[in-house]
Order: C-alpha cells, then sequence, then structure tokens
C-alpha cells in the first residue's frame, strides 16, 4: 500500500486478511511506512474497519498505533487512549513515556502513573519514564512515591529502575538519597556509574567524581558520557594534568568515541579553557572536524575568561561568517570580554546589535554584564541609567556590581551606602558581600573607623566572610590553602619561605596596599602580616618550594584577587622569573616577566 501525504482516504484498494496473523503483519507493515501524523491517521482509519476492538489483534494493534502517535502527537495520543478498553501496561507506558519526553506534559506522567496503578500492575519499564518526568519537574514527593512502589514490586534489584532513581534523587538536589541507591545496587552497568558521576559533577563534588572515575575503571571503560562528566569536573578543578590525561586516552581509543566526537571535542574546550590553556583550547577548536553554537560559545566565552577580547571579537565575526547564529550565551560572552578590559564603546555597541540585528531579547545576565561593565570603567551614572531602563527588577549582583565599581572609584560614600541598602532589600539572605564591600569603600576612602565599624557588625550579627582558599596542583595532587592556613604538612617550611619571598619583594620596591588589609588590626604591620598570609600568597610559595625552576604556576581562587595580592605575584612573576596563571572568581590572570595579561584591569 502506498500511503498519501494528505488525510484523504488511501487510493488503493484494502482488502481484509481472514489469517490473524497474516492480518496483523500487514498492518504492521503498513505502519513501518508513515512518515507523518496524517498517515499514521490513514493507518488508523484502516485498523478501525479492519479489526474491531473484540478482535484479537485490537490491543496489540492499537498499541503499536499509540506508541507511534506518542511521538508526534500526543493530544491524538490520548484521544486514542481513551477509546481502549483495559490498556495493558505496554499501551500505559507508551503515554507516560510520550509525556516524560514532551516539553510541555511532563507533569502528566506522574498522574498517568496514579490511574495506571489503580488498574494494573506496572512494571519494570514503567518506572524510568514516571522518574524522568519527576525529575524534570523536581517533583521529589511524587518521584518519592514512584520509589516505594517501585519497592513493593520488588524492583529494588533492577539496574534500569535503579539508574533512573540516581538520576531523579541528583536531579532534585538529593545527592545522599542518590549514592545511597546507588550504593545499595546489587547491579551496575556502565550507565549506573555514568549517571552517579554526572551527578557528583553538577552538586560540585568535583574530587568525588574523580575518584568514582577511578574507582569505575576497574569493572568499565569509559564512554563519551563518562569522559563529559571527567572532564567538566576537571574543569571546575582546574586539574589540567588529569584533563590533559583524559585528552590522550581520547586519541588512543579514538575509535571509541565517534558517536560522541562533537560532544568530547566541546567538552575538551571547556575544560582547556578552565583550567588555563586557552592555546590549547585553540589547537582542539582548529582540529575539529565539525562544530555546533556549543562550540563557538565555549570559544568565546574562554577568550572572554582570559581577557582576550580582540580573540573573542574574531571568533564572533567568524562564526557569523559561517552563518552560524549566535543565541544569547554568545552575547553574555562577548559583553564579558568587553566587561575584562574595560571596552565601553565596544560593549554597547554588541549590545545594541543584539537586540536591534540579532532580535535577542535582553535577559537579566545581559544587563548584569552592561551594569557591571559601565561600573568598572567608572561611569556610574551610565549604570544607573541602564538600571533604571531595564524591563526587569534589577537583582541583588546587579546591585553588587555598582558598590563594586564605588570601591575602585572612590565613589560618594553616600551613594555606597544607599546600593548597599538595595542589596539588602533585593537578596537579604546573602549579606556578608555587601558587608565586605562597604568595608572596603571605607577603607579605599581611608575610613578605618567606619571600615572596622562595619567589620564589628559583621561579627556582633554573626556573619561570616567566605574564607579565602586558593588550590595548587603539584604533580597531580591538589594542595589547599585558606587565609593565614597553618594546617599543612609543610606549614613551617612554607612560612619561612614566604619571609625570603617578602625581603626580594621589599628590595624589588614592593609597597603594601593596606586596603585589603584585616580592619581588626590597629598597626600598619598587623595589616602587612595579614595580606602576607593571603591564601593565594600561601599556595604560590609551596609552588616555588615543590615545582622545578621554569614550572609555571597553576593557582585556583574562590574570591576575586586583591589589588595587593596582585601587584606582589607581578613582582614574584619577575623576582623569581616564573609564569604564574590566576583563576579567580571572575577570571584568568596570566603573569609573565612582572606584568599581568589583565593590563591591571579586573
Amino acid at each position: 500500500m502506498i500511503l498519501s501525504t494528505t488525510p484523504t482516504r488511501p487510493t488503493t484498494t484494502l482488502t481484509i486478511n481472514t489469517n490473524t496473523s497474516e492480518h496483523r503483519r500487514h498492518i504492521l507493515q503498513i505502519l513501518t511506512q508513515c512518515t507523518s501524523i496524517s498517515q499514521l491517521k490513514q493507518v488508523h482509519a484502516y485498523t478501525l474497519r479492519t479489526t474491531p476492538l473484540d478482535h484479537p489483534d485490537a490491543l496489540f494493534l492499537y498499541s503499536r498505533i499509540l506508541h507511534f502517535a506518542s511521538m508526534n502527537d500526543l493530544d491524538y495520543s490520548f484521544k486514542l487512549f481513551g477509546n481502549l478498553e483495559n490498556p495493558n501496561s505496554f499501551i500505559w507506558n507508551t503515554l507516560i513515556r510520550g509525556c516524560a519526553h514532551s516539553n510541555d506534559r511532563k507533569g502528566e506522567a506522574f498522574m498517568l502513573f496514579q490511574r495506571m496503578v489503580e488498574s494494573v500492575e506496572p512494571d519494570k519499564h514503567t518506572f524510568p519514564f514516571v522518574l524522568k518526568g519527576c525529575a524534570y519537574l523536581f517533583a521529589l514527593s511524587e518521584g518519592k512515591q514512584a520509589h516505594g512502589v517501585a519497592l513493593k514490586l520488588g524492583f529494588d534489584s533492577d539496574v534500569y529502575v535503579n539508574n533512573s532513581l540516581v538520576h531523579f534523587y541528583s536531579s532534585c538536589g538529593c545527592l545522599k538519597d542518590a549514592r545511597k541507591v546507588f550504593d545499595e545496587m546489587p547491579e551496575r552497568s556502565l550507565v549506573s556509574w555514568n549517571v552517579m558521576i554526572d551527578a557528583l559533577v553538577q552538586s560540585g563534588e568535583f574530587e568525588n567524581a574523580l575518584r568514582m572515575f577511578s574507582e569505575m575503571q576497574k569493572v568499565f571503560e569509559p564512554d563519551g558520557y563518562t569522559m563529559q562528566s571527567v572532564l567538566d569536573a576537571c574543569a571546575g578543578l582546574g586539574a589540567l594534568s588529569l584533563g590533559m590525561w583524559c585528552h590522550a586516552y581520547i586519541l588512543r581509543k579514538c575509535e571509541s568515541f565517534l558517536d560522541f566526537e562533537l560532544l568530547v571535542n566541546n567538552c575538551l574546550l571547556n575544560m582547556y579553557c578552565k583550567c588555563g590553556s586557552v592555546d590549547i583550547a585553540v589547537q582542539v577548536f582548529e582540529r575539529m572536524s565539525r562544530h555546533d553554537l556549543n562550540s563557538w560559545n565555549t570559544m568565546i566565552l574562554g577568550f572572554a575568561m582570559h581577557g582576550e577580547v580582540e580573540a573573542a571579537f574574531h571568533c564572533f565575526n567568524q562564526m557569523v561568517s559561517k552563518r552560524v547564529m549566535p543565541d544569547s550565551i554568545t552575547f553574555v560572552g562577548i559583553l564579558s570580554a568587553c566587561n575584562h578590559r574595560g571596552f565601553v564603546d565596544e560593549g554597547r555597541s554588541y549590545f545594541d546589535k543584539m537586540v536591534s540585528e540579532y532580535k535577542i531579547r535582553p535577559v537579566l545576565e545581559h544587563y548584569g554584564c552592561l551594569v557591571d561593565l559601565l561600573a568598572r570603567a567608572g561611569c556610574i551614572d551610565k549604570a544607573l541609567d541602564v538600571v533604571s531602563n531595564m524591563p526587569m527588577k534589577p537583582d541583588a549582583a546587579i546591585w553588587r556590581s555598582l558598590l563594586d565599581g564605588c570601591c575602585k572609584k572612590n565613589a560618594d560614600i553616600e551613594f555606597s551606602e544607599e546600593v548597599a541598602r538595595k542589596i539588602m532589600e533585593s537578596d537579604g539572605s546573602d549579606t556578608s558581600g555587601v558587608y565586605v564591600l562597604l568595608s572596603r569603600v571605607y577603607a579605599t576612602a581611608n575610613r578605618w573607623d567606619e571600615a572596622g565599624m562595619i567589620r564589628t557588625l559583621m561579627t556582633d550579627k554573626g556573619i561570616r566572610k567566605d574564607p579565602g582558599c586558593s588550590l595548587i596542583e603539584i604533580n597531580g595532587v591538589f594542595h589547599e590553602f585558606f587565609a593565614g592556613d597553618t594546617s599543612h604538612l609543610h606549614t613551617r617550611e612554607i612560612y619561612e619561605f614566604l619571609d625570603v619571598i617578602d625581603k626580594r619583594l621589599l628590595a624589588a620596591g614592593y609597597v603594601p596596599d593596606l586596603s585589603h588589609a584585616s580592619t581588626v588590626d590597629e598597626l600598619d604591620n598587623g595589616k602587612r602580616q595579614s595580606l602576607k598570609l593571603h591564601s593565594e600568597r600561601l599556595a604560590i610559595a609551596y609552588g616555588l618550594l615543590k615545582l622545578k625552576p621554569g614550572t609555571p604556576l597553576r593557582i585556583f581562587k574562590n574570591l576575586r584577587i586583591c589589588s595587593d595580592c596582585h601587584n606582589v605575584t607581578k613582582l614574584i612573576s619577575k623576582v623569581f622569573d616564573v609564569e604564574i596563571i590566576v583563576r579567580d572568581r571572575v577570571r584568568f590572570h596570566h603573569f609573565r616577566n612582572g606584568s599581568c595579561t589583565c593590563k591591571d584591569y579586573w
């Protein structure tokens, strides 16, 4: 039979096969030829004429028609479903699966499951679909109910059900529950490990994810999904050596990763950019046989993170010339690049181009980039104009950008205090950063009494500033340092070497910037000592002690680097003839021979 592309009656004469098996085969053969919902309706009409509901093959044939419909037209699937008497578990599963995979009807998956339980016993294929819908909607209570039913029916040992439970709990932020299910699984597949490793990565537990990856390798060889998660963990930690090992492994086993080529290459781009090796990322990008929008966005964001604004612009122009349409993420990258170099005119031009030429409606993140760009460049009034004309309410991050700009440009104290109040109103739960920024405003203006009062107020209210933390990788092992840390095994050696560094810096003309020192110290010597013990200085000292001369130091810091540590790191790079790469909360700094790639603008 030839199927028409219109919903009219087929022109070919159809005959009813009296033989049951022949009839079934005939319908299924016609069904496999369907390429559209209109053709499916023809098959459905033919089946209605040839196969009454009491026919032995009726339920089987209608379930296959519903299966096709569920992947193309859910409304039509529900109409089909409503006309079936006593649908079996396959039919229920088919409709639940269709809802779970749809963009706007995922919530109906669990409601169908509830109806199903009342009439038909679910099977092991039911739960992955139900749990997927619950995971998408963060429906923790409903997912737990499904988990309870699975346990009652004895599916607690089924690997597919357990894999879905691990994914569900991790998607809902219940990592302990996900890990409990994983640990109690009597049988694990490669998918089980991939789901659990990815759950750890998504929760920011990068070190645990890498430990689990090491365990997994004892029983399974990684596939493309494994490597995606592991490379993301390396990017989060800044674990360049392990990331390069993963790259070498992928190249050795290249045939195993052909189906994941684009996915893995994009992860490699992201890993190298976030580990401070944007040059290698460029090499990977240039050797890729195919790029998608994510590839281009990753490179633009990578260039932005490293302050290579001209390279970001060039990448954007190349992307457009190849007829790849930029999206909102592309412009976040371009605006961030402008921000890291203070390119105000270019930033405003790209913002206007995004709206007028590409018809992309700016969201809060775009406005945040623009406000931060203007505020940090000292254009506080223009930044306020943007905030006033935004179509949405500014969030705490935008007000923080204004306050941070006030810190750098000696803005009016009263204005800074008003901005601080705005932050408190926008986000009363996270106030530590506001107090720190406001105290810095006072310190920059040499109003140490007010700065001290702010710190005292923080103490009285039990508000704690996030402690500075820096990581350095030595021979594949990460060493963590906090400000004033004395817990490291080589603390005495590190502190003795800090004195050596201090003497050489003073001889080179170092003058401390006390505005970032602890305000509890009234004497300049005390302030200087607190600066000397910032976490990145401890990490740098340890790196100079333990790495071979000429080996670049790679430091990863949780907070933005302060101006004094920035000056010190520039001097150390010159005095000790070493390249130092620091990734702080905002961007990368590459220190070489007494200068930084940020050109002292960060």
